[in-house]
């Protein structure tokens, strides 16, 4: 059974909002409560894998259980970025090319496995962990594109975000106007995603003199955060409707 979404407009605003959230939360735990990238990293790292076993064991699609997962996917990715490219030392670019090369053979291995790529036909145990090791490791890779954006391509906050969404744009007129694989354009589209909500969360938390809006990371967190509950609880009550509607088509 395929406990994944369907691929819908909704899907992609909701995940622009968990991966903005989880740029201002990351660091709200890393650096406005000075927990610091490696302690928050096995922080939230712990917290990604108790929500995986729990996601793995489900026997059906939960919304409010999947977006958690992504949540903390996009958390850890934050931090976990940091730590890669602040505490050791790496810097943006040596740290984005690591994990192009993580995402890479996880994808080659996912491939290998004879599990299809395509999320809407992931239906086997071990196709679901390779689609979450491919998120977690697509947004700590977007956390890394995102600041090498904003910090070191003398683009900005805004003008990282714009590019990126504009990359976006261009990939969704491919998908319509091409014969190029939705399967591809899906996961291409998936990791730009995350830079996006990065340089976004980063527009909206940093001081106006690093070109950021300065709202700060716990206002920008509180309502990012009642946004994506909201949308958590309408697509759980659309859930619960086709549900309804199949148990219906059946008796």
């Amino acid at each position: 059974m395929n406990k994944l979404p369907q691929i819908t407009l909704a899907f992609w605003v909701m995940k622009i909002c968990a991966t903005t959230l989880g740029e201002t939360a990351g660091d709200l735990l890393s650096m406005t409560l000075n927990v610091g990238y490696a302690i928050s990293s096995m922080i939230l790292i712990s917290v990604f894998l108790v929500t995986l076993v729990t996601q793995l064991w489900s026997k059906a699609y939960n919304p409010v259980l999947y977006w958690i997962v992504i949540l903390s996917t996009s958390t850890a990715g934050t931090t976990m970025s940091d730590f890669m490219d602040r505490s050791l030392g790496l810097g943006y670019a040596t740290g984005s090319m690591i994990l192009i090369v993580i995402l890479m053979i996880i994808f080659a291995l996912w491939h290998l496995s004879g599990d299809s790529l395509n999320v809407n036909k992931v239906q086997t145990f071990r196709g679901e962990l390779f689609y979450w090791m491919a998120i977690l490791f697509s947004n700590t890779l977007g956390t890394a594109l995102g600041d090498f954006l904003a910090d070191d391509s003398g683009l900005g906050f805004a003008g990282g975000a714009l590019l990126i969404g504009s990359t976006i744009a261009a990939v969704v007129a491919l998908k319509y106007f091409t014969r190029i694989s939705s399967v591809l354009l899906f996961w291409v589209a998936f990791v730009l995603t995350r830079p996006f909500g990065a340089t976004l969360g980063d527009f909206l938390t940093k001081p106006h003199e690093k070109g950021g809006l300065d709202f700060g990371t716990i206002g920008s967190s509180a309502v990012l955060a009642a946004v994506l509950v909201v949308m958590i609880v309408g697509a759980s009550y659309a859930q619960r409707r086709y549900v309804r509607r199949e148990v219906a088509e059946l008796s």
